[in-house]
């Protein structure tokens, strides 16, 4: 008893302590948030002191499938807004309380005119997955010197230099896609084409060797090392467990105490692999600059360009370097985290979407192959060897262009956050202001940007010869409103590889095969495999089976980071007769 009364002395204190803080913490936050509904700032009818707008976006949530990514909860709540196409969103303590912008202007007000930083919470939600501070997280200042960095690798001409690894590991790619036509079977898509980018990324960003080698110095990794299409690579491993146990919004995944623990232990054995390979590329730089004999025109990868631009900036000869700075190591290490998971996991996806697009357009695809017998000739084997030789002949492919860009259109794979400074405001196509602060983030919704009708005419409907028409006609994209890399200086580094890799995958396997969605085979198998506990939970009221259609369609963007294609994309595939 003795005990019991010591423990209640000092916990309850604690907890009515806590519980003050907490409810004088709310009272603030709403506070604000009052004053700005006096002020007539544009927000969801339903919100209260207690809760915000918490039950307003639940019942939106509520209306999708169970699985569907909760960014699409809140784009339909952005269609209640279509006027200002600017609203206050709050579900603190969630998330912060922010603007959900879709306005293409005040979009580009965001991330051009005042360039918000990133918020608190994108560190938060991505140190898992990069291990620490990145270009995706960091204030403006940090990132600016890291983009300097990378720029080279990432740049264009860089990018066509990378062109024949690209096209090596979209050969693999065709061959699998070869392997499920042979067999016939069920699969998912979306496995093949998460494996894919994997083997891309790597390749691109840490294994290809300088020019001076012809063949890498002993001891050091090869090419083979990163073979993820055909078995399963350490660091692919390591991050597909990390991304496995990680979410941004689920909070059955983020609540888990397992979590911390797996993520930290992939996160170690993803940061070895990597100093591993950039001590490897250090070392390959050295002996390059020692032996010129040794020296041909292969490609460089994106670290070691970047190596070469960190030793410039410090103006420190390369030959005389003994060793990489600690911090420079550790910190290149969060970038490359960061490169490797975004360059899989939004690309992939996005690969997906344009197959199944073209499925749902026959007419589309019978333009694409036309458009590639025109510039590669009759025989899709014989596009491998013109593009190694003659890489810009991708840029030749308008209509393969306006493909992608429709698919990046309609099924965006992100969006941005950014967080306010007080004293700056927006403006929306009225003229009405909307007052920023340090504790208010702004998210703009690329994809309700997509699909804002009053931007663009047939919003909803899959037409890349708007990408193809005069600057005159109603098809023509509004600039500021095609945001799928987003804009202003901190855009997407990537882009570049992401047009040309979707730009080759297209070139490369158009031509030879029929990809078909095989959701009905795939929804009569999983309801043959409900158990009779589920079935009889359904029948009395228990458990409320949703249909698993969005505006119609079943391959909808699901809670998968990078939002995936629901169920990963089962699917059939046939070669072309």
């Amino acid at each position: 008893m003795a005990f019991i009364n010591l423990l209640l002395t000092i916990c309850l204190p604690v907890v009515v302590s806590a519980v003050a803080y907490g409810l004088h913490a709310l009272y603030q936050h709403r506070s604000k948030i009052n004053q700005l509904r006096k002020q007539g700032i544009a927000m969801p009818p339903g919100w209260n002191w207690l809760t915000g707008h918490m039950f307003v976006l639940s019942g939106y949530l509520n209306r999708l499938p169970p699985d569907a990514n909760v960014i699409l909860a809140t784009q339909e709540l952005a269609w209640e807004y279509t006027d200002t196409e600017i609203f206050l969103l709050d579900v603190w303590p969630m998330s912060p309380a922010q603007y959900i912008v879709f306005y293409p202007e005040a979009a580009s007000q965001v991330t051009t005119k005042f360039n918000l930083p990133k918020t608190v919470i994108h560190d938060r939600f991505m140190r898992p997955i990069t291990g620490g501070p990145s270009m995706i997280s960091v204030g403006n200042a940090e990132w600016k010197p890291w983009r300097s960095i990378f720029n080279p690798g990432f740049s264009a001409g860089s990018m066509q230099d990378l062109l024949p690894e690209v096209i090596k590991s979209v050969s693999v790619f065709c061959d699998k896609l070869r392997e499920k036509a042979d067999s016939g079977e069920m699969f998912a898509l979306d496995d093949l084409t998460t494996r894919l980018t994997m083997d891309v990324i790597l390749k691109v960003t840490l294994l290809v060797y300088p020019p001076a080698i012809s063949g890498p110095p002993a001891n050091l990794s090869s090419d083979a090392d990163v073979d993820h299409q055909n078995s399963d690579n350490v660091i692919a491993t390591a991050l597909g467990q990390i991304t496995k146990w990680h979410s941004f919004w689920d909070p059955r995944v983020r609540a888990n105490p397992l979590r911390p623990l797996i993520q930290g232990y992939y996160g170690r054995v993803a940061d070895k692999w990597i100093r591993k390979a950039l001590n490897d590329r250090f070392s390959e730089i050295k002996h390059v600059k020692r032996d010129v004999s040794t020296r041909s025109k292969r490609a460089k990868s994106i670290l070691t360009l970047a190596l070469e631009a960190y030793l410039e900036n410090k103006n420190e000869e390369i030959s005389e370097a003994t060793e990489l700075d600690d911090d420079f190591t550790k910190n290149v290490t969060y970038q490359i985290r960061l490169f490797l998971f975004a360059g899989t996991d939004t690309t992939s996806s996005s690969i997906a979407y344009v197959y199944h697009l073209l499925s749902k357009h026959p007419e589309a695809l019978t333009q694409v192959r036309e458009e590639h017998d025109r510039i590669f000739g009759p025989d899709p084997s014989a596009a491998v060897q013109l593009l190694c030789e003659q890489p810009s002949l991708l840029n030749k492919c308008p209509y393969t262009m306006a493909v992608i860009k429709e698919t990046l259109r309609l099924y965006t794979p992100a969006s941005t956050m950014r967080q306010g400074i007080d004293g700056l405001s927006l403006t929306d196509r009225h003229g009405n202001r909307y007052p920023l602060a340090d504790d208010l983030s702004v998210s703009v919704l690329h994809q309700a940007v997509h699909l804002n009708p009053r931007v663009w005419p047939r919003a909803r409907e899959f037409l890349p010869e708007r990408w193809l028409v005069d600057a005159d006609h109603e098809l023509y994209p509004d600039p500021a409103a095609y945001r799928p890399f987003e804009q202003g200086p901190r855009n997407c580094i990537g882009q570049t590889l992401v047009y040309n890799e979707m730009r080759t995958v297209l070139v490369m396997t158009a031509r030879t095969f029929e990809i078909k969605p095989a959701y009905d085979e795939w929804d009569a198998m999983k309801a043959k495999q409900r158990g009779w506990f589920d079935q009889i939970a359904e029948s009395v009221g228990f458990q409320n089976k949703k249909p698993k259609l969005l505006h119609g369609e079943r391959a909808y963007q699901s809670e998968k980071a990078g939002t995936h294609p629901v169920d990963g994309y089962p699917c059939r595939i046939s070669l072309v007769a």
